[in-house]
């Protein structure tokens, strides 16, 4: 008997879904609960699984926005697949029973507090199957928020029972997966006796529906790459590609596919190269990223100052001494930590451009935690240098390698984005000649750092050409005045064109 499919209620708000995906072809064989197509809501994409096995028939094309409720297949008895999967399921129960034992508990795992901001998460790549054993602490998922991507590990021994499919959104304390509690493991010989019951079917079966189906974090580096899916192998669990497979993955560079010669007639315009285009939905991240800039330029009075300077002298010390500092310390000597000392210095001097609006009240800070932005492949991360006053320059370059590094790998943590009191972004090592950035709330103030250029510049009399960046210094109005902002920037200025102070503080 046929069993109708149709589109399961996902959300109070959601009324109809898009059909991402079908994993499976009109006409084929599938599993019960196989997942079978990728749903997508505006709020998040999910998995639909068979409710039967038997013979797929498709009622409803890819791309089809459908309401809730609606058929979208019909899935037919058939003798295949009614043969094979008592026999499977048989096996695997008779087989998975023998060496464990069920206590009857029940541990529900929910999505814990990650941050005082965060209020939802979102699923994105499941390490381990429905059904599978999995032990106390080890890694289930990896969940990704607004700010971070952190792992999921097991509350306990047992069989999981999957809730939450992958890139599902889901509030804090909402619930992710089931462990059914065991005690003892499973047979070690389980997958032996799976092969000599099936050997002729074994090579068709090992190959799943997510084979070669990246994960969203690793769909997302790989369009970032240039790389399609096809081209890269993945190591997850049924093939599916995973994140280290997308960061680890290289951009091929076959033959350019020849094109023809064009005709000797006179070109026409609308020949040219392909217009294609392509949407993708905006991440978490991405969508947090914007709201907070739209709120910082309606709610805050942002000015932007700006100055030069002259980075000859610090160059010249960078140059003289780096490969000591780096023979000593283990880590370069570069252009970060220079600044941030000024800015500590200068902090200290003028502690409005250090402060914060709490509601009707300012908030003077005694300390320095300096926030560095740093651009990852999920978007902008600003993580926090504690303390930056009290640091050396080899514990600050130290510390910017670390925070950059763990941006970068996606695994900075909530402590670690959170607290500054000021920031530093330094758009010169894309290329950036001059920009006003913008203020990351509750702080007051942010240096934009830029490129060095050799110019032309008037010292004493005479015309020397010179390396010079630009600042720029934006700053909330409301609670730093003019005077202070620009006073600020001109005593950045001279430390770093006399690094001597820095050293002496003065």
């Amino acid at each position: 008997m046929a069993q109708q499919v149709k589109v399961p209620t996902v959300g109070e708000s959601i009324t109809e879904v898009t059909i991402a995906n079908w994993l499976k072809k009109d006409g084929d064989t599938v599993k019960m609960d196989e997942v079978i197509a990728e749903l997508e809501s505006d709020k998040a994409t999910f998995e639909l699984t068979a409710p039967q096995a038997g013979v797929l028939k498709i009622a409803k094309q890819k791309g089809e926005v459908v309401p809730i409720g609606t058929i979208i297949c019909e899935i037919a008895n058939g003798a295949g697949a009614t043969a094979t999967t008592p026999a499977e399921t048989k096996s695997s129960t008779t087989t998975a029973s023998k060496p464990m034992q069920t206590t009857g508990a029940i541990k529900e795992m929910k999505v814990p507090a990650v941050g005082e901001s965060i209020t939802e998460v979102t699923i994105s790549t499941w390490l381990k199957k429905d059904g599978d054993f999995v032990k106390l602490d080890e890694v289930l998922a990896e969940v990704e928020s607004d700010k971070a991507t952190f792992e999921l590990p097991a509350e306990a021994n047992g069989i999981l029972r999957i809730v939450a499919k992958e890139k599902t959104t889901l509030p804090i304390g909402g619930l992710i997966c089931k462990i059914e509690v065991t005690e003892g493991a499973p047979a070690t010989t389980t997958a032996p006796a799976a092969k000599t019951t099936t050997p002729a079917s074994t090579p068709s079966t090992t190959v799943s529906y997510a084979s070669g189906t990246p994960s969203p974090a690793a769909a997302k580096i790989l369009d970032e790459k240039g790389i399609a899916s096809s081209q890269v192998a993945g190591s997850g669990v049924g093939g599916r590609i995973t994140k280290e497979d997308a960061v680890k993955a290289q951009v091929s560079t076959p033959a350019k596919e020849s094109k023809p010669a064009p005709a000797l007639t006179p070109p026409v315009i609308a020949s040219g190269g392909a217009r294609t285009e392509r949407r993708e939905k905006m991440t978490s991240l991405r969508k947090t990223i914007a709201k907070r800039l739209v709120a910082v330029k309606n709610e805050t009075a942002m000015l932007t100052t700006f100055n030069e300077v002259d980075m000859k002298p610090v160059m010249d010390l960078r140059s003289k001494y780096k490969d000591q500092f780096k023979e000593k310390y283990g880590v370069g000597l570069g252009f970060m930590s220079f600044f941030t000392k000024a800015i500590c210095i200068a902090l200290k001097e003028f502690p409005a451009v250090n402060a914060s609006i709490d509601k009707d009240e300012i908030v003077y800070h005694d300390y320095c935690d300096v926030s560095i932005a740093v651009s990852t492949p999920r978007g902008l991360v600003v993580p926090v240098i504690r303390n930056a006053e009290s640091l050396s320059f080899s514990q600050i370059e130290s510390e910017v390698v670390r925070l950059a590094t763990k941006g970068r790998d996606g695994k900075l943590s909530i402590e670690e984005m959170t607290g500054g009191t000021f920031s530093i972004t330094n758009g010169g090592v894309f290329g950036s000649m001059l920009s006003t950035p913008i203020i990351n709330p509750p702080q007051a103030a942010i240096l934009g750092m830029h490129n060095i250029v050799e110019r032309a510049v008037v010292q004493k009399g005479e015309v020397v050409v010179r390396p010079i960046m630009y600042l720029a210094l934006s700053y909330d109005h409301r609670i730093i005045d003019g005077r202070e902002s620009v006073s600020f920037l001109v005593r950045v200025k001279e430390l770093l064109e006399d690094p001597g102070r820095l050293i002496l503080g003065v």
